[in-house]
């Protein structure tokens, strides 16, 4: 039997179910469910408070993950640290698979878009901007609506879920036409795999 911390790529059922048992031990030891676009929000809060204080702590906005007054919450967070060790536990994780890919530009936007490394970091941070600001305006991110609200069968849970999906699947078609899907996916995340592109 292998080291489940040597494979390059889980399951997607195992990954579910243990996403489902850290939902659960989120709830019953921090009393909180799983989320992670808060964490901009206090960290774009602290920020702001440290340049510009009184404007910061007047921000009911800001001030309702933050505190103000007397009554300050701490910035980092146990959420706060869940995305630090994102990126931790990611980086391990490729380590101990020996598991390399280095992809500046993916094959399914070069096949639409070129290989201009400038307009794919400009659009996927554009892109990033967009997600956030919708992610609060729905009180969510995927994370926060499609794991934690969909567990607790929450009503506004499955209402953005379906939002996503109809956003999403006609943007995906506009960006990268019918035949974006031809584009292969690399098989495999070591550093000998290739990528083939078809153009759309």
């Amino acid at each position: 039997m292998k080291n489940p911390l040597t494979i390059p790529r889980w399951s997607p059922y195992a990954v579910g179910a243990s996403i489902g048992v850290l939902s659960w031990i989120t709830f019953v030891f921090m009393g909180k469910a799983l989320g992670a676009s808060t964490t901009a929000v206090r960290a774009a809060g602290a920020v702001e408070r440290v340049v510009a204080k009184d404007h910061a702590e007047n921000s009911a906005y800001i001030a309702k993950y933050l505190g103000s007054g007397e009554t300050l919450k701490p910035v980092f967070d146990w959420q706060f640290m869940l995305v630090i060790a994102l990126a931790i536990g990611a980086f391990i994780a490729a380590r101990l698979a020996h598991a390399s890919l280095k992809e500046h530009v993916p094959a399914i936007w070069t096949s639409r878009f070129g290989s201009s490394r400038g307009l794919r970091y400009g659009a996927a941070f554009l892109g990033g901007i967009i997600l956030i600001i919708g992610a609060r305006m729905a009180g969510g991110c995927t994370s926060g609506h499609g794991i934690s609200g969909g567990l607790q069968l929450s009503t506004s849970a499955y209402v953005f879920m379906a939002a996503m999906f109809l956003g999403g699947v006609p943007t995906a078609l506009l960006l990268y036409g019918r035949k974006g899907a031809a584009c292969a996916v690399p098989a495999s995340t070591d550093s000998t795999s290739t990528t083939e592109v078809t153009n759309a």
